[in-house]
Order: structure tokens, then C-alpha cells, then sequence
């Protein structure tokens, strides 16, 4: 399996505004997810918990996972996407959670 690597000043405008998407997502719910984070301190409120959590899993962690696992083992690109929707749905789940589940 052989694979190129795009080298900024080699990447389309829609590579990079690609890439700039997928970051402005993970910066915005990290931050959501830290504020979050701060209301189940302040409030002693486990649904927030879940919720910064569930936040994390479905912004954060697709991205991380997209550069890490590619830059260290390279899998197909359908390797990736499977850990990417495993990802968001436990983020999903961890929200629908804290919505309803616990009391």
C-alpha cells in the first residue's frame, strides 16, 4: 500500500479548507466540552460530565484519531473512518446520557 503525502505548500485550496474544518471542529468542542467540564465541577452535576465527554468523542477524537493513526501505522482509509463513526457514536450515546439517563 502505497500512499502520498500532501505537503502544504503542494495541497488544493480544498485540502486545506478541509483540514482547517476538521480543526475549527475539534478546537470549538474542546472548548464546549471544557466549559462543560467546568459546570459538572461547579455544580457538582454529572450530567455535564457526560456531556463534556460525549462532546470530546465526537469532535476531538475523530480528528486526533485521523492524524495519529495515520501518521503512525498508515491503515486503509476505511480503518480510519470506522474508528471515526465508533468514535461519534459513543459521543452520541455519552450525550443522549447525560440528556436522559441519569437523574
Amino acid at each position: 500500500m502505497s500512499r502520498n503525502v500532501v505537503r502544504i505548500t503542494e495541497a488544493t485550496v480544498f485540502e486545506l479548507l478541509t483540514v482547517a474544518s476538521l480543526f475549527l471542529v475539534a478546537l470549538f468542542g474542546t472548548i464546549i466540552a471544557y466549559q462543560a467540564y467546568r459546570g459538572y465541577r461547579r455544580n457538582d452535576a454529572p450530567s455535564m460530565l457526560y456531556l463534556a465527554v460525549g462532546l470530546l468523542l465526537l469532535t476531538l477524537f475523530p480528528f486526533l484519531l485521523n492524524v495519529t493513526v495515520t501518521t503512525i501505522i498508515n491503515p486503509e482509509r476505511i480503518v480510519i473512518a470506522l474508528l471515526e463513526n465508533v468514535s461519534r457514536l459513543l459521543g452520541l450515546v455519552a450525550i443522549t446520557y447525560s440528556l436522559y439517563g441519569h437523574h
